[in-house]
């Protein structure tokens, strides 16, 4: 499932990856959310369950920034799930890099066994997605 698709490969991706992407990039993940989903509800080709693990991402970011510590916990396993079969790179995404740092952002959520704790954001540590190629 490791492809880029011909057009990612010049660098022309979907009109709504790309505005779902700059969402996500400035922590607007319920917007990001909601421009995937869109894209996601329509499309019937190899990447939409990649769409929905970015979908599912933005959402437990969401939660993550708004004290849902057990939301963002039960959408974490859910990302890798629909995002590791892509792996190395998809549609521009470093996969592995972008999953790297999805954990590292969410360590404290993942190690909790509290389905309340007192867990907060570091905006240090937030992943991005920059894609290779850039859009064109």
């Amino acid at each position: 499932m490791t492809s880029t698709g011909s057009d990612a490969a010049h660098g022309d991706y979907e009109p709504l990856y790309l505005q779902g992407i700059l969402h996500f990039n400035a922590c607007d993940y319920y917007e990001s959310h909601e421009v995937w989903e869109e894209l996601w509800t329509e499309y019937r080709g190899p990447s939409r369950r990649f769409y929905q693990a970015l979908i599912q991402a933005a959402v437990a970011l969401y939660h993550y920034g708004n004290g849902n510590i057990r939301g963002a916990r039960k959408l974490h396993a859910s990302v890798h799930g629909y995002l590791e079969p892509y792996a190395p790179r998809h549609l521009g995404l470093d996969v592995s890099r972008f999953l790297a740092e999805f954990d590292a952002c969410l360590a404290e959520v993942v190690a909790s066994t509290e389905d309340f704790p007192a867990v907060e954001l570091d905006p240090d540590r937030l992943p991005e997605i920059h894609l290779d190629p850039p859009p064109a």
